[in-house]
């Protein structure tokens, strides 16, 4: 599944409103980029004016004070440019801060289910390639835009009006560079976002690939993961040779533009001169002007491509927002802290449910777990339980009130979820834990180390609480980084708790320490522990048993070792393990 790509007319309206928002430095930037270019054209002006006054006779007291202003106006113009494009990076940098945040607060809030459906592939080459490419164009291409953009018009306003006729012969190449133009950006967008795609797709085999190399080794699936990459990466290369293609066309037909307009202007001018109708000096100046404007066209085109691709990403980026949100939340709150699930049933495909009409209420304070064999859907309905995903049929409610009808930190004061999986954010150690609760005070932050067994190892860090983290920083074991997240969620203090084999990760030794540790810490709170060690059921109120999407025995674990039947088959096959 890919996620959604936003159209054209989205994105202009997106861009649109992203530029009106930054629209008092815009004004300032394109001024400044105004008086640059008005410098610059100063230029062949008065080297024109120079040309003729010597053909007619002049003094060499005019030739020194042209020269002079001729010194002074390219310092002017160094001056003026310097903070034209200071200006211009400025109101880049902001831009992209703004789109960049948009983003993020986009993606952190999609549905997960949404995320899981996708893959890795899609999201993550939207948050890396798709980002680089349009703050490559933010941060550098929208200034050079305008520069170009400014200079280029302001150069065929000078011509007009030093020479009209001469000038006319400017615009022998407009045709050429035109019809090019449109039939490259006619061509150019659907294959960018083809070629965007086939990178997402790429990053999703090579991840996954990486990241589940132990998986892949022990079922053997080298070479057909192998193949897979193989062939993501030749898709990738066509559209690369295809937009490569394009590229090559419309900057041949470009360059012939530019070239035109300079033999027609000497033609053309020359005729002009021998019938009269103009002066050798103002066809220096239109010359000049012809051969200035080249390089701010050529910039202008490189820039039109460069844009042209991160439109096509911008496309991809916007498209977040087009995701619509699996819950609305609502204005009831739960008058009491009674978690009950009701007839509960999910499909990740329509049509083929993994939960059947599960029925579940958790007393305040009680203490479940959740066995079963892989594939049982204890993952699954603990994520019911959590609010992760809306349930596809039936509710689970707090209180009386459906969760996926909370707020998001609402309900995470309610129910909170820890996995196997797990994530060390760049930063200190304090900053990876005031994640759960920004203004928790440094005696918070080692009573909640304390509570599973981390303090003492952050305390022998080089900095302790402070001690950079993450990409870049000190790499903590996944054991280490396992009770960073338990620590963020004794942080959060919901009363109601669930574990989806959160000690994995940790050797049976350590995990049954660090149990003991969060036990006595979670005395008075629900907890629903999915976990495939048995003595974290032989210690809980009541056991459930999963099979097929359907809670298949429930009960205490003395009762249901008595029963005979499932349960007590797996605690058998357990201990003689």
């Amino acid at each position: 599944m890919q996620l959604p790509v936003a159209d054209n007319r989205r994105v202009r309206a997106f861009a649109g409103r992203l530029l009106r928002t930054h629209r008092r430095p815009l004004a300032v930037v394109v001024l400044l980029q105004a008086l640059a270019a008005v410098a610059a054209l100063a230029l062949p002006w008065m080297l024109g004016g120079l040309v003729d006054a010597v053909a007619q006779g002049t003094t060499r007291r005019y030739v020194d004070t042209v020269a002079l202003w001729l010194v002074g106006v390219v310092l002017v113009q160094s001056v003026v440019t310097r903070y034209a494009q200071r200006s211009a990076m400025l109101l880049g940098e902001e831009v992209f801060a703004g789109l960049r945040e948009r983003f993020l607060l986009g993606v952190t809030h999609l549905p997960l289910s949404t995320v899981e459906r996708a893959g890795t592939g899609d999201l993550l080459g939207r948050t890396t390639n798709d980002i680089d490419r349009v703050q490559w164009a933010v941060r550098f291409g929208v200034p050079r835009l305008l520069v170009t953009s400014t200079t280029i018009l302001l150069t065929f306003g000078a011509a007009l009006l030093a020479a009209p006729l001469v000038a006319l012969a400017m615009l022998v190449g407009v045709p050429v560079l035109v019809l090019a133009t449109r039939r490259y950006l006619k061509r150019s967008a659907p294959a960018y976002r083809a070629n965007a795609a086939a990178y997402a797709d790429l990053n999703g085999v090579l991840t996954e690939s990486a990241e589940h190399a132990a998986t892949v080794d022990a079922l053997s699936l080298g070479a057909v993961r192998r193949e897979q990459a193989d062939a993501a990466v030749a898709e990738a290369w066509t559209w690369e040779t295809v937009t490569l293609k394009l590229r090559m066309s419309v900057f041949f037909w470009t360059v012939l533009s530019f070239s035109l307009p300079v033999a027609a202007v000497v033609v053309w001018g020359g005729y002009l001169t021998g019938a009269g109708l103009t002066t050798i000096g103002a066809v220096t100046t239109v010359a000049l002007y012809v051969i200035q404007v080249r390089g701010p066209l050529f910039e202008l085109l490189m820039w039109v491509d460069e844009v042209q691709v991160a439109t096509a990403s911008l496309a991809r980026i916007v498209g977040i927002e087009l995701i619509a949100p699996d819950r609305e939340p609502g204005t009831a709150r739960p008058a009491s802290e009674d978690v009950r699930a009701e007839e509960v049933r999910y499909a990740y495909r329509e049509g083929e449910d993994v939960l059947h009409g599960i029925d579940l209420t958790l007393a305040p304070g009680e203490r479940l777990a959740i066995v079963g064999p892989s594939g049982a859907g204890k993952s699954t309905f603990g994520r019911m339980l959590a609010g992760i995903h809306p349930p596809t049929g039936g509710r689970v409610t707090v209180g009386g009130v459906p969760l996926v009808d909370l707020p998001e930190d609402e309900l995470r004061r309610h129910v909170a979820l820890v996995t196997q999986e797990h994530h060390v954010f760049v930063g200190t150690v304090a900053d990876n834990l005031r994640l759960a609760r920004h203004d928790a005070a440094e005696a918070d932050l080692v009573r909640a180390l304390a509570a599973v067994d981390a303090a003492e190892w952050v305390a022998a860090l080089p900095q302790g609480l402070h001690t950079e983290v993450g990409s870049g920083g000190l790499t903590l074991t996944p054991a280490q980084a396992q009770q960073l997240a338990l620590a963020r969620l004794v942080l959060l203090d919901p009363h109601t708790l669930v574990l989806d084999e959160a000690t994995s990760l940790l050797d049976p030794r350590a995990a049954r320490h660090l149990e003991r540790s969060l036990s006595a810490l979670l005395t008075g709170r629900t907890v629903v522990a999915i976990a495939h060690r048995l003595h974290t059921a032989h210690d809980a109120d009541r056991v459930a048993v999963m099979e097929d999407g359907r809670i298949a025995e429930i009960g205490p674990h003395e009762a249901l070792v008595a029963a005979g039947g499932e349960y007590a088959a797996l605690w058998e096959s357990w201990q003689q393990e």
